[in-house]
């Protein structure tokens, strides 16, 4: 397993495909930090699905209101519309640049709109730089994100079984 240094501000995801460790960035988007780990302690991201995976991009999740397996509005068709109850963020754009591996936050084409879902880029994406917030790293568990089931909307879509801070855990 991948040595977790700052337990605190790291992210242990358990998917249908197997385990991903995340290290955050909270000196980068400390209010998007904040958020993932709040959503998290939540039990939100639990039986959340992957809505919409593209090769060679990214594989995105988090519609904590209708991609949630077993949730009161969980609709399959709506998987990606949604976010959670709380209200949107403010964009904290940064120099890091998208690369396999980095977690970002997922937004309309207001920069201003990002709430709980996000996605995992599977190469480097130079276009998202400066465009989206990212708040994290996988550090361990790319061979099980490149695993994740493909399409837009996917088809019987892999899911997040828990996803916890790593102090929690």
């Amino acid at each position: 397993m991948a040595e977790i240094k700052d337990p605190e501000n790291t992210i242990i995801m358990e998917t249908t495909k197997g385990k991903v460790v995340i290290s955050l960035f909270p000196d980068l988007a400390p209010g998007h930090v904040a958020r993932i780990k709040e959503l998290s302690r939540e039990g939100a991201y639990d039986g959340v699905v992957f809505h919409r995976v593209i090769e060679d991009f990214m594989a995105q999740t988090g519609d904590v209101q209708y991609g949630k397996q077993g949730g009161a509005d969980f609709n399959p068709g709506r998987a990606g519309m949604g976010g959670s109850s709380k209200p949107d963020l403010k964009a904290e754009f940064s120099a890091t640049n998208h690369t396999r591996g980095t977690c970002s936050m997922a937004r309309s084409q207001n920069p201003n709109s990002a709430n709980s879902q996000f996605f995992i880029c599977f190469t480097d994406a130079p276009w998202l730089n400066k465009q989206y917030t990212a708040w994290g790293q996988v550090i361990e568990g790319m061979d099980v994100i490149d695993t994740i089931k493909r399409g837009e909307p996917v088809r019987d879509p892999d899911s997040i079984i828990s996803m916890k801070v790593a102090a929690d855990a």
